[in-house]
C-alpha cells in the first residue's frame, strides 16, 4: 500500500473540489495514484468534470493576426509571471507582434520563431529580451497556430485570456466572429466525434460502467447506459453537436447549413491551460499532514 501524503490529497482536492477526507479515502483505494482516485471520486459523486480543465495557472495573454484578405492569420500564448505584467501595454504589443510574425514567416515551431523578423526589424527573441529587460519578469512564448485557407479567418478575443482562431468556409464575417465567439464559451474539444480522444471516450464509457453498477442497474442495461453517457458526452464536446451560445434552439452544425457554410478548422488557447503554478502554503500543509 503506498503512503497516502498530505501533498496527495491537496492536488486530488485541486482537481475534484471534494473534501479532504473523501479525497483521503479514495487515494487509499486507488493505492496512491491520483489519476485513478480521479476516477473513484467521479464515479462516487457523480462529479462530472475536473476543475483543473478550466483553471487558469499561469499568466500572459492571448494575440491573435489576421491578414487583410482574411486568408492567414495566426494566435499565440505569450506567458509572463504575474497578471499585472500580462496587463502592461508593452507586453501586450509584444504578443501582437509576435503573432503577426507567425502569420507572416509560418515558422516551424516556437524554436524557430525565435529567430523570426518582426515589422521593426529585431528577432522576436531580440523583442523578448528587451521587454524582460524593461518589466523585469521571465516570458516565453508557449504555443501557437497557424492557418492559411481558401475560405476565410475569423478570430475571437476574450479578455486576452482566451484566443480562437476559426477556418470558415462560406457564410460572412458575421458568422464568422459569432462562431469564434461560441467557441470561446463553449470549450469544443473537436470538431466532431472523430476528434475526440479515444482515451476520453473511453474513460466516460468506464465512470458510467461503474456508477451504474453501484446504482443497481440491471447488468443487461449497464452497457446501454454506457453508450447512451458516451454519446451525450460527444454531444457537449464537439462543436457541431453544441447548442449555439446565442439560440440554443439549434445547434452549430445546423447554423452553419442553414448559412451555407462549414468550418474546416479551429483553435483554442486559453492563457496558462495545462500549467500548474505552486503557491505552497506550509502552514496548511503540516496542519493537513497532522490529521492524515
Amino acid at each position: 500500500m503506498a503512503a497516502i501524503t498530505a501533498k496527495m490529497v491537496a492536488e486530488l482536492r485541486e482537481l475534484t473540489g471534494l473534501g479532504m477526507m473523501e479525497c483521503k479515502k479514495a487515494l487509499v483505494e486507488a493505492d496512491g495514484d491520483v489519476k485513478k482516485a480521479e476516477e473513484v471520486l467521479r464515479i462516487k459523486s457523480g462529479n462530472k468534470a475536473s476543475k483543473m480543465a478550466g483553471r487558469t495557472a499561469a499568466e500572459g495573454v492571448i494575440a491573435a493576426f489576421i491578414s487583410d484578405d482574411k486568408k492567414v492569420g495566426a494566435i499565440v500564448e505569450v506567458n509572463c509571471e504575474t497578471d499585472f505584467v500580462g496587463k502592461d501595454a508593452g507586453f501586450i504589443e509584444f504578443a501582437s507582434a509576435v503573432a503577426k510574425a507567425v502569420a507572416v514567416a509560418n515558422p516551424a515551431d516556437v524554436e524557430a520563431l525565435a529567430a523570426v523578423a518582426t515589422d521593426s526589424g529585431a528577432s522576436v527573441e531580440d523583442l523578448r529580451k528587451a521587454i524582460i529587460a524593461k518589466l523585469g519578469e521571465n516570458m516565453t512564448l508557449r504555443r501557437f497556430v497557424r492557418y492559411e485557407t481558401a475560405g476565410q479567418l475569423a478570430t475571437y478575443l476574450h479578455g486576452g485570456k482566451i484566443g480562437v482562431l476559426v477556418d470558415l468556409e462560406g457564410g460572412d464575417e458575421a458568422l464568422g466572429k459569432d462562431v469564434a465567439m461560441h467557441i470561446a464559451a463553449a470549450k469544443p474539444k473537436s470538431l466532431d466525434a472523430s476528434g475526440v480522444d479515444a482515451e476520453l471516450i473511453e474513460t466516460e464509457r468506464r465512470v458510467a460502467i461503474e456508477r451504474a453498477k453501484e446504482a443497481g442497474k440491471p447488468e443487461a442495461m449497464i452497457e446501454k447506459i454506457a453508450e447512451g453517457t458516451v454519446q451525450k458526452f460527444l454531444k457537449e464536446v464537439t462543436l457541431l453537436s453544441q447548442p449555439f451560445v446565442k439560440d440554443d434552439k439549434q445547434t452549430i452544425e445546423q447554423l452553419l447549413k442553414t448559412n451555407s457554410a462549414k468550418v474546416n478548422a479551429f483553435a483554442l488557447l486559453v492563457v496558462g491551460e495545462g500549467i500548474e503554478k505552486k503557491v505552497v502554503d506550509y502552514a496548511a500543509e503540516v496542519a493537513a499532514a497532522a490529521k492524515l
